[in-house]
């Protein structure tokens, strides 16, 4: 094999510091940044980093901080505006042009903002002025379910307890969040499986376990903070396995920035043992693979099994059913490696499997968790030190959310329990998601959006349409820190209502108060801004939220809401009376440095679900189905060849069957780009094409070359061909068969019909590409 150019530092270490010095000086707030990125994640009176959900440690740094939650940081904390004035520079459909970077460094809304269409520009408008127009459009609409209302994972636990509190008493369940679009299988799965759709581990857990086995997940870019527990976890004697398409050097070695040795000495720890570089969408089959060997050499806990499991027989016989020729076929993997991997998981006595979201965006991403559950299940890996489920969440508080009550299908007891608290009738019928919203969003079924925080339109599939169907409401709402892509088409009305971030002060009649998040293992903590507002006109999220429900639902609402949004204690009691585990909520978030962690009962051994046992699962999908996949293509390739009467000459320009993943640069937080460099993967553009050398060669290609990636249309015709491209061909250790592209550039590619069947998360992380060269060499810019 041809050698790869890769990154041969180790993570984090001295790149890390000067990439954040830089990004602090790029985004002119080096001393108001520097000053919270001392403040991020302490345990008295600092914020929550507004970045990952990896949780805190209960030891104390003076610096908490990864090299991604700097850049956020960096970002939030800047002082350029993106005003009114701004807008005098600036129409609307000129900056439909701007890419996201330049987006995301035009900087902070600081004023509420009304877009004016004869002039195609936001112009400033008063707080009450757009209260009033936003109560005027709300009581036009026929029906509360003709309003949509989506949540970014940063905001915090008592404005979003209070955003779903206003949004039920409207009449609706309407309640889609980003959760959607990355957790939802975990959700759905480990609460159908295991009673609670959370992890079952805590951060402890990581110190004791005996095996790690990593799913779809790039820590060293995504959550940094996790590098420095699995380097702890590999000293310890924990052997870790990454099961990724992609081998991410950002894995290999890991220099720790609180370690002066390691700085000064050039020290650094080793992390994973070994890579597994299976297919893209094969993580069921290699599942598969270790369960039915597991099985078949009687390699089970058999008392774990028959005490706190139901469903063994139905998935022991699914598993003899599938051939070995099939599980190799649908992962890519050797019969003889998956055994290999098996027998480590048969050897430890404490095993965590801890996943990201290239296990859950794909059509089979329930199949995928629940396989992962399964084999958790199989050797009674819940419930005991150092092993369970341990799936890493994206956004800060993105778990917070969805337990404060941000659900498009809540739970009857929540709905009960809110008109118990309230006595207020909450409506019953389940509202729409992400996926189920667009579409509602496009047919010209919704009047009105608004955003808490987030990049609807960029985030989802289908980018185009959405962004076109916002055009057609009669009312936009943005309520947001900085100006993005789903902002700039507006409907009849378009409002951008700014906030407060999360390390700026929140002062109110009552004085000063804090939040609270809850991180990726349940844990509660509190969060506290120190920074001056960066304007006088910013709102807290808060008190947008009861302003808002003031104005739409009169003054006559029995519920305090102005109380509410001056005194967060008074929202953290309702919390206690309405949500299950926060009782005490004020005095236990007070008297615990590092906050508190919810009753987890799955953990206890005690399943809350249909059964009243842990629930094995059969999948749904064949294990075989992106081969499927790929010959329906080819299939479908060859039909038109044929039609048209083309002959397919291989020529190495012509068409290739591939199947691609979206993929997230080092340089980016979700939809947010601070900048054009991938220091792992080594490119400093976002136009490209991520590929295998070998691959490369194979086609007679070369790096550099531009090439156009394609979707086909279904055989049946309910999916039309979408092109991306030209992108640029660029060397990665990446699996056969597969090639990566930067999310969200190639979100176009991606439709809203193709999800899973349950949890219905788009699949971003794996569809069926046709690539064709269409010119060579495009240099890398320096």
């Amino acid at each position: 094999m041809r050698k790869i150019p890769v990154y041969s530092h180790p993570a984090a270490g001295w790149p890390a510091l000067f990439s954040s010095t830089r990004k602090l000086m790029d985004y002119q707030t080096f001393l108001r940044g520097s000053v919270s990125v001392f403040k991020s994640n302490q345990p008295q009176g600092g914020f929550d980093c507004p970045g990952c959900a990896w949780p805190d440690h209960k030891s104390h740094k003076a610096i908490d901080v990864c090299e991604n939650g700097i850049k956020v940081i960096a970002s939030e904390t800047m002082t350029k505006k993106a005003d009114a004035q701004f807008f005098t520079r600036h129409t609307v459909t000129e900056l439909q042009g701007w890419t996201g970077y330049e987006l995301e460094h035009s900087g902070r809304l600081s004023e509420p903002l009304y877009y004016d269409a004869a002039q195609d520009r936001y112009v400033a408008i008063s707080w009450e002025m757009a209260y009033q127009r936003i109560a005027e459009q709300f009581k036009q609409l026929s029906s509360p379910d003709e309003a949509l209302f989506y949540t970014s994972g940063r905001v915090t636990n008592e404005p979003a307890f209070m955003y779903q509190l206003f949004v039920r008493c409207f009449g609706t369940n309407n309640l889609p969040d980003c959760s959607n679009m990355c957790h939802e299988p975990t959700s759905v799965m480990l609460g159908k499986q295991l009673g609670i759709g959370k992890a079952t581990v805590k951060l402890e857990d990581f110190e004791q376990a005996k095996l790690i086995l990593m799913f779809g997940q790039n820590p060293a870019t995504n959550h940094p903070r996790m590098l420095e527990m699995l380097a702890h976890a590999h000293e310890q004697g924990c052997r870790i396995i990454s099961i990724n398409p992609m081998r991410e050097q950002g894995l290999s070695k890991f220099r720790n920035p609180q370690k002066p040795t390691h700085m000064a000495a050039g020290q650094s720890n080793d992390m994973v043992d070994e890579v597994v570089q299976l297919q893209i969408g094969g993580d069921a089959a290699l599942l598969t693979g270790i369960a039915k060997w597991l099985i078949e050499n009687d390699k089970i806990n058999h008392d774990f099994i028959t005490t706190h499991t139901s469903g063994f027989e139905p998935i022991k016989q699914w598993l003899a059913e599938q051939s070995w020729a099939d599980i190799e076929l649908g992962c890519g993997i050797l019969e003889t490696d998956i055994i290999n991997l098996a027998e480590l998981v048969a050897a430890s006595p404490a095993t965590i499997c801890t996943w990201g979201m290239g296990i859950t965006q794909h059509v089979q991403g329930d199949d995928n968790v629940a396989m992962i559950t399964n084999l958790l299940l199989l050797m009674g890996m819940i419930g005991i030190d150092g092993a369970g489920a341990s799936p890493v969440r994206g956004h800060s508080n993105v778990q917070g959310d969805r337990t404060m009550g941000i659900h498009e299908r809540p739970s009857k007891s929540l709905l009960d329990s809110l008109e118990r608290v309230f006595e207020h009738p909450m409506p019953q019928k389940h509202g729409y998601d992400v996926v189920t919203g667009a579409k509602a969003l496009i047919a010209g079924k919704l009047k009105i959006f608004m955003g808490m925080g987030g990049n609807y339109a960029v985030a989802a599939p289908d980018t185009s349409a959405i962004e076109q169907a916002l055009t057609t409401t009669q009312l936009n709402i943005f309520v947001g820190t900085k100006l993005n892509e789903t902002m700039l088409y507006p409907g009849a009305n378009n409002l951008i209502l700014p906030c407060l971030g999360r390390t700026e002060r929140i002062v109110t009649a009552k004085g000063e108060q804090f939040a609270t998040i809850e991180d990726s293992m349940c844990q509660v903590v509190p969060t506290q801004g120190t920074l001056k507002p960066v304007s006088d006109t910013l709102k807290s999220e808060s008190q947008i939220v009861a302003d808002i429900a003031t104005h739409v639902l009169g003054p006559d609402s029995t519920i305090p809401w102005q109380a509410m949004s001056e005194d967060f204690d008074i929202v953290r009691d309702y919390v206690a009376q309405a949500i299950n585990g926060f009782e005490d909520f004020n005095h236990r978030i007070r008297t615990t440095e590092r906050g508190f962690h919810l009753y987890h009962a799955a953990r206890h051994r005690i399943w809350n679900t249909d059964s009243g046992k842990a629930q094995f699962e059969v999948p749904k999908y064949p294990i075989t189905y992106v081969a499927a996949q790929m010959a329906e293509t080819t299939s479908v390739l060859e039909d038109n060849a044929r039609k048209n009467g083309n002959v397919d000459d291989d020529q190495n320009d012509g068409q290739k069957i591939w199947q691609l993943t979206s993929v997230r640069s080092h340089d980016q937080f979700n939809t947010m780009i601070f900048g054009y460099k991938d220091r792992y993967r080594q490119t400093n553009r976002r136009d490209v094409l991520l590929m295998h050398p070998d691959e490369i060669s194979r086609l007679g290609w070369h790096a550099g070359d531009s090439v156009m990636v394609s979707r086909q249309g279904n055989s049946d015709s309910t999916s039309q061909p979408r092109t991306l491209g030209p992108l640029v061909l660029t060397e990665m250790d990446i699996a056969s068969n597969a090639v990566a592209a930067y999310y969200p550039e190639c979100n176009d590619l991606f439709d809203l019909d193709t999800h899973a069947p349950d949890s219905h998360i788009p699949a971003y992380k794996s569809t069926t590409v046709v690539l064709q060269r269409v010119n060579a060499s495009i240099a890398e810019p320096v």
